[in-house]
């Protein structure tokens, strides 16, 4: 047991940092306390059903991280995380993540996500406006 709360991340060091900095901010004071914040999750090799609950899950993370991302200058990829399934039709992924950017441009972020943002904006000297003509997919 550590003293301290840890948050590893991946290859893709920037990005996934800010997908686990997403994770976090969506967690609740008590969710933060649990490993992975409480989430479930199931590694690469999910089969369809699995995948489908994956990416219902994932939808707010990936959303708040395209916002960070986008916040710090840095490109988003959305991220199935299942090398077992390079099939996968992730249009209705990509549109859902979208769908809860344009819901947070419109409703405003919860206010965690927005002191890191505000940040984020303010050191990279980005473009404090959240708007959603900042994000489309290519």
């Amino acid at each position: 047991m550590r003293p301290h709360h840890e948050i590893f991340f991946a290859h893709g060091f920037f990005s996934s940092a800010l997908h686990e900095i997403s994770h976090w901010l969506i967690a609740g004071k008590e969710r933060r306390q649990l490993v992975d914040f409480g989430y479930w999750y199931e590694p690469d090799g999910r089969n369809q059903e699995q995948q489908a609950l994956f990416q219902n899950l994932e939808v707010k993370p990936q959303a708040i991280e395209w916002i960070l991302s986008t916040a710090a200058g840095y490109p988003f990829q959305v991220s199935l995380d299942n090398l077992h399934l390079p099939d996968s039709n992730s249009d209705g992924f990509k549109q859902a993540i979208l769908t809860q950017v344009q819901v947070y441009c419109e409703k405003g972020l919860p206010e965690r996500t927005a002191l890191f943002r505000t940040a984020l904006c303010k050191f990279y000297q980005t473009n404090p406006l959240l708007s959603i003509d900042s994000f489309s997919f290519a």
